[in-house]
Protein backbone atom coordinates (compact mmCIF):
# COMPACT_ATOMS: atom_id res chain seq x y z
CA UNK A 1 0.00 0.00 0.00
CA UNK A 2 1.30 3.36 -0.98
CA UNK A 3 0.37 6.82 1.08
CA UNK A 4 -1.47 8.02 -1.72
CA UNK A 5 -3.83 4.79 -1.56
CA UNK A 6 -4.96 5.62 2.29
CA UNK A 7 -8.77 6.38 2.52
CA UNK A 8 -10.49 6.66 5.31
CA UNK A 9 -13.67 4.01 6.07
CA UNK A 10 -16.84 4.76 4.38
CA UNK A 11 -19.10 7.10 5.92
CA UNK A 12 -16.99 8.26 7.93
CA UNK A 13 -17.45 12.16 6.08
CA UNK A 14 -20.58 13.52 5.34
CA UNK A 15 -20.29 15.75 2.39
CA UNK A 16 -21.57 19.25 3.47
CA UNK A 17 -24.95 19.99 1.42
CA UNK A 18 -24.24 22.61 -1.31
CA UNK A 19 -27.03 25.38 -1.54
CA UNK A 20 -27.87 27.11 -4.15
CA UNK A 21 -26.94 24.44 -7.05
CA UNK A 22 -30.09 24.25 -8.72
CA UNK A 23 -33.47 22.72 -8.38
CA UNK A 24 -32.70 19.27 -8.84
CA UNK A 25 -30.24 19.69 -6.17
CA UNK A 26 -32.99 19.79 -3.22
CA UNK A 27 -31.94 22.94 -1.72
CA UNK A 28 -31.82 25.63 -5.12
CA UNK A 29 -32.96 28.69 -5.48
CA UNK A 30 -34.03 30.01 -1.95
CA UNK A 31 -31.55 27.14 -0.15
CA UNK A 32 -33.86 25.94 2.43
CA UNK A 33 -34.83 29.87 3.80
CA UNK A 34 -38.26 30.10 2.49
CA UNK A 35 -38.84 32.95 0.52
CA UNK A 36 -37.31 36.39 0.75
CA UNK A 37 -37.95 38.85 3.87
CA UNK A 38 -36.83 39.48 7.21
CA UNK A 39 -36.59 35.77 8.60
CA UNK A 40 -34.77 34.82 5.42
CA UNK A 41 -31.48 36.45 6.38
CA UNK A 42 -29.35 35.44 9.37
CA UNK A 43 -29.91 36.77 12.69
CA UNK A 44 -33.05 37.89 12.28
CA UNK A 45 -34.75 35.93 15.05
CA UNK A 46 -36.87 39.37 16.74
CA UNK A 47 -37.11 38.80 20.85
CA UNK A 48 -40.58 38.97 21.93
CA UNK A 49 -42.13 39.85 18.03
CA UNK A 50 -45.65 38.51 18.01
CA UNK A 51 -46.61 38.81 14.13
CA UNK A 52 -47.11 42.96 14.83
CA UNK A 53 -49.62 42.97 17.95
CA UNK A 54 -48.33 44.67 20.85
CA UNK A 55 -46.00 41.91 22.74
CA UNK A 56 -46.40 40.87 25.96
CA UNK A 57 -43.81 42.38 27.90
CA UNK A 58 -45.42 45.66 26.74
CA UNK A 59 -48.92 44.64 27.37
CA UNK A 60 -47.88 43.99 31.25
CA UNK A 61 -47.66 46.99 34.00
CA UNK A 62 -44.67 47.82 35.04
CA UNK A 63 -43.72 46.46 38.59
CA UNK A 64 -40.64 46.89 40.79
CA UNK A 65 -37.47 48.83 40.63
CA UNK A 66 -34.19 46.72 39.98
CA UNK A 67 -31.00 48.21 41.74
CA UNK A 68 -27.83 47.92 40.01
CA UNK A 69 -25.91 48.90 43.17
CA UNK A 70 -27.35 46.11 45.54
CA UNK A 71 -25.20 44.33 47.85
CA UNK A 72 -26.43 40.14 47.70
CA UNK A 73 -26.15 39.25 50.94
CA UNK A 74 -26.94 35.53 51.82
CA UNK A 75 -28.70 34.98 55.42
CA UNK A 76 -27.67 31.64 57.52
CA UNK A 77 -29.81 30.41 60.90
CA UNK A 78 -28.28 29.15 64.67
CA UNK A 79 -30.38 26.17 64.07
CA UNK A 80 -28.54 25.18 60.79
CA UNK A 81 -25.25 26.21 62.54
CA UNK A 82 -25.94 23.93 65.40
CA UNK A 83 -27.04 20.89 63.16
CA UNK A 84 -24.02 21.53 61.00
CA UNK A 85 -21.96 20.91 64.37
CA UNK A 86 -24.03 17.96 65.63
CA UNK A 87 -23.13 16.35 62.39
CA UNK A 88 -19.38 17.31 62.66
CA UNK A 89 -19.20 19.49 59.55
CA UNK A 90 -18.00 22.11 61.57
CA UNK A 91 -15.76 22.40 64.43
CA UNK A 92 -15.92 24.37 67.40
CA UNK A 93 -12.05 24.69 68.22
CA UNK A 94 -11.59 27.87 66.47
CA UNK A 95 -13.58 30.83 64.80
CA UNK A 96 -15.53 29.69 62.10
CA UNK A 97 -15.64 31.90 59.06
CA UNK A 98 -17.72 32.29 56.00
CA UNK A 99 -15.02 30.35 54.08
CA UNK A 100 -15.94 27.23 56.45
CA UNK A 101 -19.66 28.03 56.11
CA UNK A 102 -19.14 27.42 52.01
CA UNK A 103 -16.77 24.43 52.22
CA UNK A 104 -19.81 22.66 54.71
CA UNK A 105 -22.22 23.60 52.36
CA UNK A 106 -23.84 25.66 54.49
CA UNK A 107 -23.61 28.71 52.00
CA UNK A 108 -23.57 28.37 48.63
CA UNK A 109 -22.98 31.62 47.25
CA UNK A 110 -21.18 34.08 49.45
CA UNK A 111 -21.62 37.40 47.05
CA UNK A 112 -21.59 39.99 48.94
CA UNK A 113 -21.17 38.49 52.60
CA UNK A 114 -23.29 36.11 54.85
CA UNK A 115 -25.47 37.29 57.66
CA UNK A 116 -26.29 35.36 61.08
CA UNK A 117 -30.01 35.15 61.78
CA UNK A 118 -31.63 33.84 64.61
CA UNK A 119 -33.85 31.31 63.57
CA UNK A 120 -33.51 27.94 65.70
CA UNK A 121 -31.27 27.44 68.69
CA UNK A 122 -28.02 27.13 69.55
CA UNK A 123 -26.14 25.36 72.46
CA UNK A 124 -22.66 25.42 71.67
CA UNK A 125 -20.09 28.36 72.36
CA UNK A 126 -18.66 29.53 68.98
CA UNK A 127 -16.73 32.10 67.40
CA UNK A 128 -18.32 33.09 64.41
CA UNK A 129 -17.12 35.74 61.56
CA UNK A 130 -19.29 37.33 59.12
CA UNK A 131 -20.35 40.21 57.66
CA UNK A 132 -23.20 41.04 59.04
CA UNK A 133 -25.40 39.88 62.39
CA UNK A 134 -28.64 40.23 63.65
CA UNK A 135 -29.11 41.68 67.25
CA UNK A 136 -31.36 38.58 68.15
CA UNK A 137 -28.73 36.26 66.81
CA UNK A 138 -25.85 38.20 68.54
CA UNK A 139 -27.46 37.80 71.94
CA UNK A 140 -28.52 33.73 71.37
CA UNK A 141 -24.69 33.63 70.66
CA UNK A 142 -23.07 35.58 73.65
CA UNK A 143 -25.61 33.84 75.63
CA UNK A 144 -24.47 30.27 74.79
CA UNK A 145 -20.89 31.91 75.73
CA UNK A 146 -19.88 32.68 72.10
CA UNK A 147 -19.31 35.69 70.32
CA UNK A 148 -19.84 37.08 67.10
CA UNK A 149 -17.03 38.90 64.80
CA UNK A 150 -18.55 41.94 62.24
CA UNK A 151 -15.61 43.59 60.45
CA UNK A 152 -15.73 47.64 60.59
CA UNK A 153 -17.12 49.56 57.98
CA UNK A 154 -14.90 50.79 55.30
CA UNK A 155 -14.26 54.53 55.71
CA UNK A 156 -16.30 56.78 53.48
CA UNK A 157 -13.97 58.60 50.91
CA UNK A 158 -14.95 62.26 50.66
CA UNK A 159 -15.09 63.35 47.17
CA UNK A 160 -15.79 67.42 45.76
CA UNK A 161 -18.93 66.50 45.54
CA UNK A 162 -19.81 64.61 48.71
CA UNK A 163 -18.37 67.57 50.60
CA UNK A 164 -20.51 69.85 48.36
CA UNK A 165 -23.47 67.94 49.16
CA UNK A 166 -22.45 68.05 52.84
CA UNK A 167 -22.41 71.79 52.92
CA UNK A 168 -25.28 72.83 51.48
CA UNK A 169 -27.41 70.04 54.04
CA UNK A 170 -26.14 72.28 56.29
CA UNK A 171 -27.45 75.57 55.22
CA UNK A 172 -30.54 74.03 55.12
CA UNK A 173 -30.53 72.22 57.93
CA UNK A 174 -29.52 76.12 59.56
CA UNK A 175 -31.64 77.80 57.46
CA UNK A 176 -34.73 76.05 58.74
CA UNK A 177 -33.52 76.33 62.33
CA UNK A 178 -33.66 80.01 61.86
CA UNK A 179 -37.26 80.07 60.17
CA UNK A 180 -38.37 78.29 63.39
CA UNK A 181 -36.96 80.51 65.71
CA UNK A 182 -38.67 83.27 63.71
CA UNK A 183 -41.65 81.73 63.63
CA UNK A 184 -41.96 80.65 67.72
CA UNK A 185 -40.86 84.53 68.27
CA UNK A 186 -43.51 85.85 66.48
CA UNK A 187 -46.43 83.58 67.87
CA UNK A 188 -44.78 84.83 71.39
CA UNK A 189 -45.67 88.33 70.95
CA UNK A 190 -49.22 87.56 69.82
CA UNK A 191 -51.60 86.51 66.97
CA UNK A 192 -50.28 87.04 63.48
CA UNK A 193 -52.44 89.26 61.23
CA UNK A 194 -52.72 87.96 57.68
CA UNK A 195 -50.31 90.03 55.30
CA UNK A 196 -52.41 93.09 53.32
CA UNK A 197 -54.68 93.53 55.91
CA UNK A 198 -54.44 97.22 55.50
CA UNK A 199 -54.71 97.14 51.52
CA UNK A 200 -58.20 95.56 52.66
CA UNK A 201 -59.20 98.26 55.15
CA UNK A 202 -58.37 100.67 52.70
CA UNK A 203 -60.58 99.19 50.32
CA UNK A 204 -63.62 98.43 52.44
CA UNK A 205 -63.65 102.27 53.50
CA UNK A 206 -63.49 103.18 49.45
CA UNK A 207 -66.22 101.03 48.88
CA UNK A 208 -68.53 102.28 51.79
CA UNK A 209 -67.56 106.03 50.83
CA UNK A 210 -69.08 105.29 47.05
CA UNK A 211 -72.31 103.39 48.16
CA UNK A 212 -73.01 106.24 50.74
CA UNK A 213 -72.32 109.05 47.55
CA UNK A 214 -73.86 107.02 45.42
CA UNK A 215 -76.92 106.81 47.94
CA UNK A 216 -77.11 110.89 48.83
CA UNK A 217 -80.37 112.57 47.37
CA UNK A 218 -79.83 114.22 44.00
CA UNK A 219 -79.19 117.93 44.11
CA UNK A 220 -81.24 120.56 41.83
CA UNK A 221 -79.44 122.58 39.82
CA UNK A 222 -81.14 125.61 41.19
CA UNK A 223 -79.06 125.34 44.71
CA UNK A 224 -76.77 128.16 45.47
CA UNK A 225 -73.30 127.18 44.61
CA UNK A 226 -74.55 123.26 44.74
CA UNK A 227 -73.67 120.76 41.80
CA UNK A 228 -76.02 117.84 40.69
CA UNK A 229 -75.63 114.29 41.09
CA UNK A 230 -74.08 112.27 38.55
CA UNK A 231 -77.71 110.52 37.68
CA UNK A 232 -79.09 114.09 37.42
CA UNK A 233 -76.62 115.04 35.49
CA UNK A 234 -77.28 112.09 33.40
CA UNK A 235 -81.03 112.56 33.32
CA UNK A 236 -80.37 116.24 31.94
CA UNK A 237 -78.29 115.18 29.11
CA UNK A 238 -81.15 112.90 28.43
CA UNK A 239 -83.95 115.63 28.04
CA UNK A 240 -81.12 117.76 25.63
CA UNK A 241 -81.49 115.31 23.61
CA UNK A 242 -85.06 114.96 23.27
CA UNK A 243 -85.76 119.16 23.24
CA UNK A 244 -82.94 119.00 20.15
CA UNK A 245 -84.74 116.45 18.25
CA UNK A 246 -88.19 117.98 18.87
CA UNK A 247 -87.04 121.14 17.27
CA UNK A 248 -86.31 119.78 14.02
CA UNK A 249 -89.97 118.74 13.49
Amino acid sequence: MRLNELRDRPGARIARTRLGRGMGSGKGKTSGRGHKGQKARTGSAVAGFEGGQMPLHRRLPKRGFNNIFRREIVGINLGMLQKAIEDGRLKVAGPITETMLAEAGLVRKRNDGVKLLAKGAITSALTIEVSRVSKAAQDMVEKAGGKVIVPAPKPVVETKGTKRWAAWKKEQQVDRAKALETALADMAKGPIKPAGAKGKAARLEKAEARIKAESAPARTGGDAGGKSSPAAQRGNKAEGKGKSGSGGD
